[in-house]
């Protein structure tokens, strides 16, 4: 296992008033991985974000970056961040290629026009980049803070929200442009509201509820862990109710009465499938067709949202 690019140990994080946002945070993140913090608004993940590059100061516990201390060494550790924030926040009125070259300077690095332009290309904005900012849509308007944050050719790049609000043409668009960061060594965080994204692009997701992080795993290992699998049967026949004699089994009838479903454990020792085939069988219920359903990410989140 690679030393962890990010280290996060005991953070907490009290706001004046009392508040806690964040509540004794550990997790590390590896070089080159694509890591998704899913939760609830009010959850603590932009908080979290901001710690980590230094925008807020821990009330205790470190982070670490690169090696360095977020708090003791805060210039190196955000010269190696990029950070998307969810608002736009650059001039009207000037253009991609200017601002994007002016955010390179502010990290102290030399002008690379060869960079600036392979960057601006990769964003689909080369063909604005002489544009007034006012004048570019939304969706580019959002390609133009990914741009502005791998100006400096950052080992990290925080995505808080990346999509929200942009069409799903662009989001697709922007799913291949992390794939690409990270084929060339780039660990990427993202916070998102859309399980399909985190589905999508994570290698790892972590559960921020409350301000403390109940869960951390890598997508395939949770969703084989948590998920359930359903059973659909199309019905030769429609069925009115279901029989009373398979009260045993996790059974739901579809609303138009022809469909079965059967939900069970995708890791149990038994999947109670066979005494179901044979109750049915006995109950004279026959089915044209049958089918698996793995469930989504999307409802292991909601339930371990709902549990947390």
């Amino acid at each position: 296992m690679p030393e962890p690019i990010v280290s996060i140990r005991d953070l907490n994080k009290t706001y004046k008033g009392g508040y806690q946002a964040l509540k004794n945070i550990n997790l590390d993140i590896y070089p080159g991985e694509i890591i998704a913090l899913l939760g609830p608004n009010g959850a603590g993940k932009t908080t979290l974000i901001s710690t980590i590059c230094g925008i807020n100061q821990p009330t205790s516990g470190t982070v670490t970056v690169g090696g360095y201390d977020t708090v003791r060494d805060y210039r190196e550790t955000r010269s190696l961040i990029g950070l998307v924030p969810q608002e736009l926040t650059t001039d009207s009125f000037e253009t991609p290629w200017v601002t994007v070259s002016f955010s390179r300077g502010l990290f102290n690095k030399p002008k690379d026009p060869a960079y600036i332009e392979s960057v601006l290309k990769d964003v689909a904005l080369w063909e604005k980049k002489d544009n007034k900012i006012i004048t570019l849509s939304g969706g580019m308007k959002r390609r133009l803070l990914i741009a502005k944050a791998l100006s400096h050719e950052p080992r990290i790049l925080f995505l808080d929200e990346p999509t929200a609000g942009v069409d799903v043409e662009l989001r697709r668009d922007m799913w291949r442009l992390v794939h690409r960061l990270r084929e060339n060594g780039v660990t990427v965080i993202l916070t998102t509201h859309y399980i399909e994204e985190a589905e999508e692009m994570a290698d790892r997701v972590a559960v921020i509820a409350n301000g403390e992080i109940t869960l951390v795993d890598e997508k395939q290992a949770l969703m084989q862990k948590l998920g359930k699998k359903q059973l659909i049967l199309d019905l030769s026949q429609p069925l009115e109710a279901l029989p009373e004699s398979l009260p045993d089994f996790d059974l739901k009838l579809s609303e138009d009465n022809l469909q079965l479903i059967y939900t069970f454990e995708s890791q149990g020792e038994r999947t109670g499938i066979t005494r179901l085939m044979e109750a049915l069988r006995d109950e004279g219920i026959q089915f044209n067709d049958l089918r698996t359903a793995q469930s989504s990410l999307e409802e292991i989140f909601v339930q371990l949202v709902e549990e947390a």
